[in-house]
């Protein structure tokens, strides 16, 4: 008689669990189909691409932190390097600064290189002591001295190539769809050498150790202008769809378009991200189903385990620092396809734009509002918390308008408001954030 009314207890809730996932992303549908009926469907296509973009990157955070519980606070880093791998990848070579210095910057590298593998060498097969100590010394300085004589020469002579339009090596010329592959490379092979060195650090040490690393990445990309011209940013990357110019052009484009009652600009501009968006569908379709694919296998189990109890899982004889590093670059490599995807449909790389307040801190409070561990939560904090991000401000202008256009004239209250709709990003991202983490700490879609 007992077990009836137990087994309807235990049903209840999973009943409300799973019907929570569809109703919470039907309002995020109808948010973004209310915003493209009063702003536009430019404007609401725009938001979802940069949401869809969002989401990847929620989802390789929610990878890291979800999944593993670690803290990475380098997000910004793993994204700018998935941009530049669009350079690299993507933009033609520059002929003229290849020829001037290219072979020595190489050369440079190389030895560079040759340096940090004699030292680990020195460090492995010597016995601990002064010789060892005074061995690494002389190389280091050695091969540092050597590595400058032929890279800065090299730098000088690319950087001195057209600065006003080129002074940088350039890239592969290759299509850019190939970049966005190789941005999750090169991320992962950053996040491998950075989680070698830091993931046996204390979580808060981790912090701290990823915040750090990020910045030095940011400055490399904003000081070496031969890499990707540095803070006077590359522009005119590709795109891997038609651009608006090109299909205003094409007499068969327009033709359609009038005959749907479109203007050549608006549909050229809508079919442009449309055809984006189907794109980064794609990819986020594919990201996520690989996500669940690894969170419901025995190594997503295993990761869990271990991110809820470590010396548990390390007396069990799992080798936890080598798990963290799998789950910290497979993450990482989300984040630069991510930011390999941001760049393209931005068809610029503009280091200085890369701040922690948006891309660290927005991506983290994605994570956590949607849900932290559960990937359908990730995305539905990628698309909450970046059409927040977008809307507020001028939202807040049009009601502080309002307001001041009843109150008395010269009242402190009306000066006050007076551009006050710049505050409203980060005052609704602080508000927000305390909601969710008073009445429902697990996040929007928390993890079963």
């Amino acid at each position: 008689m007992t077990s009836v009314p137990r087994a309807t207890s235990q049903a209840a809730p999973r009943a409300g669990a799973d019907l929570r996932i569809p109703l919470l992303y039907l309002a995020m549908a109808v948010l973004l189909v209310v915003t493209g009926w009063i702003m536009g469907a430019n404007y609401a296509l725009t938001i979802v691409n940069m949401g869809l973009i969002s989401a990847i990157m929620a989802l390789g955070v929610n990878l890291q932190w979800g999944y593993a519980g670690l803290f990475n606070i380098g997000v910004l880093g793993f994204l700018a390097l998935g941009g530049l791998a669009t350079v690299l990848v993507a933009m033609p070579p520059v002929v003229e600064a290849w020829e001037a210095g290219g072979l020595r910057v190489m050369a440079g590298l190389v030895l560079g290189f040759v340096t940090i593998l004699g030292l680990v060498q020195i460090w492995k097969r010597m016995a601990p002591g002064r010789a060892r100590t005074w061995s690494m010394i002389v190389f280091g300085v050695a091969g540092l001295l050597v590595t400058r004589w032929v890279f800065d020469p090299g730098v000088a002579a690319v950087e001195a190539v057209s600065p006003a339009s080129t002074g940088y090596l350039g890239g592969l010329g290759l299509p850019v769809l190939l970049a966005w592959p190789a941005g999750g490379l090169l991320a992962a092979g950053a996040a491998w050498v950075i989680g070698k060195t830091a993931l046996g650090l204390r979580s808060d040490y981790l912090a701290i150790a990823t915040l750090g690393i990020g910045e030095i990445i940011l400055a490399v990309l904003k000081n070496e202008d031969w890499l990707a011209r540095g803070v006077k940013n590359v522009v005119g990357i590709p795109s891997p769809v038609p651009q608006a110019i090109q299909l205003q052009n094409d007499p068969d484009f327009v033709a359609r378009a009038a005959q749907l009652g479109y203007d050549p600009v608006t549909a050229s501009t809508l079919w442009n991200k449309i055809l984006y968006m189907g794109l980064f569908a794609a990819v986020l379709l594919v990201v996520l189903v690989l996500a669940q694919l690894a969170l419901h296998s025995p190594w997503g189990r295993m990761m869990r385990a271990i991110r809820d109890n470590e010396v548990a899982a390390e007396a069990m004889g799992k080798d936890v620092t080598r798990r963290h590093l799998q789950i910290f670059v497979l993450g990482s490599a989300v984040i630069g396809i991510a930011g390999a995807m941001m760049v393209t449909l931005d068809g610029q790389l503009t280091p200085g734009s890369y701040q922690p307040l948006r891309y660290t801190f927005l991506i983290w409070v994605m994570v956590i509002v949607g849900g932290s561990g559960n990937n359908w939560g990730a995305i539905l904090g990628g698309f909450l918390i970046w059409w927040l991000w977008v809307v507020v401000e001028p939202l807040g202008r049009w009601i502080f308008a309002h307001l001041i256009g009843v109150l008395p004239e010269g009242s402190w209250l009306a000066g006050h408001l007076a551009g006050a709709e710049a505050h409203m990003r980060l005052l609704t991202m602080g508000v927000l954030l305390l909601l969710v983490l008073r009445f429902s700490p697990r996040g929007l879609i928390p993890e079963r």
